[in-house]
């Protein structure tokens, strides 16, 4: 080879390279990070939906350094008034005009922050090397960066659970809020789960291949098995540990001794320590296996599909396991399943009495769409309050944040949406909204295209030039 074509060879690698590093930048969220509140912010002439069974019209929300401090009626906050003496500069007023205040809505199973494009492996981090990783962390490989959390915020949904995958124990869900310079910025609740993904329990037959239904019952028993031999060294691990904290610390084994903590330990932060299992299972034999495995080691559990899950209410509400449900706007399982199979599951499950919660269980991009899917459940047998529960207050309870996130309440967090009408219409817009009491950037690149494309429309005189 010349000396040409090794220069012409290099600036081909020089070109590729600085186009593979001009697409990253492209891929950057652009949003503003807004600053932390400086001054008390007071949300007036609302229809506040507190999500703990009280609806206040013409009410007044009010928060400071992030966490609301009152919510009440017009009236009352007048009294206020009278009694207080805020400190300088004093609250931005801000008068809603009627329009609709509700707690931030909760994505409890997604992979956001940890995805970008499934087809680029390098912006996938899900999942672990190995079968068994429980030391794994998902906010640790989150992106704060990532463009899909603006574009999921205009939904309404502020916080979301995110859930590795792949492996039998994939790692630990952590629980983020979609706002933040950082990763530490973003962390709500560092540990909310061990994800376990639960074996398949049935053997597919009709394959006219015996060996490979023995196949599938061997690799169903060597699943079954090693959860058995790790639960159980993980239980005499912590034992061990409570008894001799000197004893040498194995990682592994130390990321889930929450799963075994007493109701009231603590962590060095004074956050309550003890963790459920968040184990993946759809159908009737992998719940029923899980819940009677955990149940018995005194195991905190809750689901994650539960496709099946009525068909076994009685075991779930028997030992209170709920269950996050992941998508409504699914199709039927089975032949012979009525249509709306789907759809209707989250009312038999609370009438049932089975706790629950719906994730939007979409792809990673489509986050946004969570409220849909409560209104599919709404539209389909489950009260309109109810389905509001599943995607804000009972979210934060099953992921254990409910005492700072899921409703609106003195002392919770200020994670708040300003809406023209309920979440669970598809024409309702997010017009405002605050995580933590900080203004929150609505704007994302599907807005951008937007107004590129009117502009178009309007310079070649389809839409009126008042159209801008």
């Amino acid at each position: 080879m010349n000396v040409l074509q090794r220069m012409l060879g290099a600036a081909v690698v020089c070109s590729m390279v600085m186009v593979g590093v001009a697409g990253d930048a492209r891929a950057q969220d652009l949003t503003r990070v807004m600053p932390a509140q400086s001054r008390p912010i007071v949300l007036t002439n609302a229809t506040v939906h507190t999500m703990d069974g009280k609806t206040i019209e013409g009410g007044v929300v009010w928060f400071d350094e992030g966490v609301i401090q009152g919510v009440m009626t017009g009236d009352e906050f007048r009294d206020l008034q009278t009694r207080v003496r805020w400190r300088s500069p004093g609250p931005e007023l801000v008068d809603l005009g009627g329009l609709h205040v509700y707690p931030g809505l909760i994505g409890a199973s997604t992979r956001l922050g940890l995805t970008e494009m499934a087809a680029i492996r390098a912006s996938e981090d899900s999942r672990e090397v190995g079968e068994i990783t429980p030391e794994a962390r998902a906010a640790t490989a989150v992106n704060p960066d990532s463009t899909l959390i603006p574009v999921t915020r205009p939904g309404g949904v502020l916080t979301v659970g995110v859930v590795p995958v792949g492996g039998l124990i994939a790692g630990r869900a952590s629980v983020i809020r979609l706002h933040g310079w950082t990763m530490p910025d973003l962390i709500v609740e560092p540990v909310a789960g061990v994800v376990v993904n639960w074996p398949f329990m049935r053997v597919v037959r009709g394959t006219g291949d015996d060996r490979a239904e023995d196949g599938q019952a061997r690799r169903i028993s060597e699943d079954l098995e090693t959860l058995t031999r790790f639960f159980d060294a993980a239980a005499a691990y912590h034992r061990e540990r409570s008894k001799d904290p000197a004893r040498a610390v194995d990682q592994r084994m130390e990321s889930v001794r929450c799963l075994f903590a007493t109701e009231d330990e603590k962590d060095p932060q004074g956050r309550r320590l003890r963790r459920p299992v968040l184990v993946g299972a759809q159908d009737v034999e992998q719940i029923t296996s899980a819940v009677a495995f955990f149940a018995s080691r005194s195991i905190d559990c809750v689901i994650l599909g539960g496709r099946d899950a009525d068909l076994c209410a009685t075991t779930l509400k028997t030992h209170n396991v709920p269950v996050i449900l992941e998508g409504v706007h699914r199709l039927p399982k089975r032949a012979d399943s009525a249509y709306d199979s789907a759809f209707t599951l989250p009312a038999r499950l609370k009438e049932a009495g089975v706790r629950f919660a719906i994730a939007s269980g979409e792809r990673t991009a489509h986050e946004r769409n969570l409220p849909h899917h409560a209104g599919t459940a709404a539209a389909f047998g489950l009260d309109a309050e109810d389905a509001l529960a599943a995607i804000t207050r009972w979210p934060a309870e099953i992921l254990g944040v409910g005492d700072r996130l899921g409703s609106i309440g003195v002392g919770k967090a200020a994670t708040l949406i300003v809406t023209d009408g309920s979440p669970l219409e598809i024409t309702t817009r997010v017009l405002r909204a605050y995580i933590d009491g900080r203004a929150v950037d609505l704007s994302n690149k599907q807005d951008r295209l937007y107004e590129k494309y009117r502009e178009k429309y309007i310079q070649r005189g389809d839409l009126p030039a008042d159209a801008r």
